[in-house]
């Protein structure tokens, strides 16, 4: 515990803290100020740090003109797809991990964590012509998968980390009253196993939602697109610098995320501390 004794650690420390919460949040901030400017304000080359006159029209227009609600569709499905397949994948995988014993249980571990090791456009390599191959390219399935393939090893090792602090005990009493392995594992471990489920779901989730190397490859159909590379082919490309309209549509795509987040905050700081109290 951080302990400050004198007025001048307690300064140095607020300080401190303010620099790094400017850091932080002034961007955002600048971001939000410039979605609330009318282009006149906006181009202006004196910058004002507060709008003088709060305007809505970028978020209307980003609402009403062009396929945002169409790509913000497309995200909503692809991103809960793979956040759903890559916890239920991942609690089957790490709970094998932690509650099993095979031979090759150790080496294969390390064979699916060191897939991390790789960059997202190497593994995206190897994924592109697999896709094309079995025809699903240009497809939500296709795309889905490989979100899958790039969370998994780390969802995995975040479930393998909280089934290893369930007792042994509980699941040999289970198999005592005549339990099957996976009858234990649906109405014993998951259960008590809720808040890591969560967390790593709203992982997989974040990452597919905010990915743009992937969806901009992968997906060639405007109606098909995500909110990644739709926001950086409308608003800012070859052609047109819109700012207002990138930052406005940026914060309404940025909300399903944070109503996600609020309504499981609680869970998902209980499944990201649990793997480190024994």
């Amino acid at each position: 515990m951080l302990e400050l004794r004198t007025w001048r650690e307690k300064t140095g420390f607020i300080v401190l803290l303010a620099i790094i919460a400017f850091f932080l949040f002034f961007p955002v901030y600048w971001a939000l100020s410039s979605a609330f400017k009318a282009n006149a304000e906006l181009y202006l080359s004196d910058p004002t740090f507060v709008p003088h006159r709060p305007y809505l029209g970028h978020f209307i227009n980003a609402i009403t003109q062009g396929p945002l609600i169409l790509q913000l569709g497309n995200s909503l499905v692809t991103s809960t797809a793979s956040a759903l397949l890559n916890a239920v994948l991942a609690a089957l995988a790490g709970y094998s991990f932690a509650k099993f014993d095979y031979p090759v249980k150790r080496p294969l571990m390390l064979l699916i964590l060191s897939a991390q090791m790789f960059p997202f456009g190497v593994l995206l390599i190897s994924i592109y012509p697999m896709l094309q191959s079995v025809g699903l390219l240009d497809t939500r399935i296709g795309l889905t998968v490989s979100y899958i393939v790039f969370a998994l090893p780390v969802s995995t090792y975040m479930m393998y980390s909280y089934f290893k602090q369930v007792p042994n005990e509980l699941i040999e009493a289970a198999k005592v009253d005549g339990a099957s392995n996976m009858k234990i594992f649906r109405r014993i471990v998951m259960p008590i196993s809720l808040p890591a489920f969560i967390t790593v779901a709203l992982y997989a989730f974040m990452w597919s939602w905010n990915d743009l190397l992937y969806s901009m490859t992968l997906i060639t159909s405007d109606d098909k697109r995500t909110v990644g590379p739709g926001l950086l082919l409308r608003y800012i490309n070859e052609n047109n610098a819109d700012w207002g309209g990138a930052m406005a549509a940026s914060f309404i795509v940025a909300a399903p995320v944070i109503l996600v987040f609020s309504m499981l905050q609680k869970q998902f700081i209980g499944g990201v501390t649990s793997g480190a109290v024994k």
